[in-house]
């Protein structure tokens, strides 16, 4: 009998997900089948529904998702029944000219499929009750009781990390704590300036001071989030209402600026702001996003004085590397994930987690699945 299993679908951009039956395609020979057990909404999914980012529809959203392998197809390779898996969205060919380079990111079968919303093979994983193929966010579509992915994207974790802590591991940690770890930037010592103090900017906060950073700046515009991000490891906090941010900057370092400023705000003030907070020869780290089209301004004189500015995806992240230290990390009790997490929710609540996260109310609201 086919796989049918409960999904949140989005029919259109501004509309609610409905939930919907769904039946799986037949399992592929290097895919594996894993059982939901959390997915965090992120904003990614959000600019999906609000429009912002457009992809084919009905398509399944869902990116952040951990739970447990209950089929393997006969050549899939590195994972077994049982296992306990975040997903990972950056499935990658391995040979092209960019994998050659050591950048999956950029992968050329990774980039040329994302925009059809579908596998890396360019097939649907599953089809809505009229016969209709869905679409599938980012590789995935997690929002749903099943997954189905290739192997390559089912990264094995220790049993022992809860499911709603490792699904944040999939993404907004990998992001924002990868960059903090992964590019070299920080030097023991560093101050670091992190602008934006949502799920990302809160896990680039803990990985700078995994990082060895002499002291961690967190800049926002909520009280609360500052409150968190000190919690979470941040030796300064700046409200960006009240205070210069870049003055601020300054002042906490004898006039020179900051070395390493990570920004997750994604707006056009913040993108600005790195520049200008940022000592000569010191090194900007952009994670957020504005629409593709839109212009941003700087001020020419904050670009000079060998200041490097890199725009960074997924913390540059080697999955089957970083996800099992990641966890362990949170095992150990190095890197924190608990206060990250806002609400626990039912999928038939997720209209209702992205109305609050769309709000600011939340961090992470994680969908629980039973």
């Amino acid at each position: 009998m086919p796989l049918t299993y409960r999904a949140a679908v989005l029919q259109a951009a501004k509309t609610p997900m409905t939930i919907e039956t769904v039946t799986a395609t037949p399992l592929k020979p290097s895919d594996v089948i894993v059982r939901i057990r959390a997915a965090g909404l992120c904003h990614t999914d959000l600019e999906v529904i609000e429009g912002g980012l457009r992809f084919p529809m009905p398509i399944v959203l869902g990116h952040e998702a951990a739970g447990v392998v209950e089929e393997v197809g006969p050549e899939a390779r590195g994972v077994r029944k049982g296992d306990h898996v975040v997903l990972s969205w950056n499935p990658h060919c391995g040979h092209c000219f960019y994998c050659d380079r050591d950048a999956p990111i950029l992968c050329e079968t990774y980039l040329g499929e994302g925009p059809k919303a579908r596998g890396f093979d360019g097939d649907s994983r599953a089809m809505l009750g009229d016969g209709r193929s869905l679409q599938h966010l980012m590789y995935l579509g997690a929002f749903g009781e099943y997954c189905i992915v290739p192997d390559q994207q089912a990264i094995v974790v220790p049993k022992e990390i809860p499911f709603d802590r490792a699904c944040l591991i999939g993404c907004g940690v990998m992001t924002g704590a990868g960059a903090a770890l992964n590019l070299n930037a920080i030097a023991y010592g560093d101050t670091v300036m992190v602008i934006g103090c949502g799920a990302v900017g809160l896990a680039a906060v803990q990985g700078a001071r995994l990082a060895g950073a002499g002291a961690v700046v967190a800049v926002d515009l909520d009280p609360a989030k500052l409150a968190l991000a000190r919690k979470l490891g941040a030796t300064h906090v700046i409200n960006a209402k009240e205070q210069d941010v870049a003055v601020a900057g300054r002042d906490l370092t004898n006039g020179r600026g900051v070395d390493v400023v990570i920004e997750s705000a994604g707006s056009p003030a913040a993108f600005r702001v790195t520049t200008e907070a940022v000592r000569p020869g010191g090194q900007v780290i952009w994670l957020g996003k504005v629409d593709v089209q839109q212009d941003v301004a700087f001020r020419w004189g904050a670009l000079m004085q060998e200041k490097r500015i890199r725009r960074v995806s997924y913390g540059n992240a080697r999955p089957r590397r970083d996800f099992p230290l990641l966890a362990r990390a949170y095992l150990d009790g190095s890197l924190k994930l608990d206060e990250m997490i806002s609400r626990r929710i039912a999928l038939e609540e997720i209209n209702d987690g992205f109305a609050a996260f769309k709000r600011g109310e939340t961090i992470r609201s994680v969908v629980m699945f039973d």
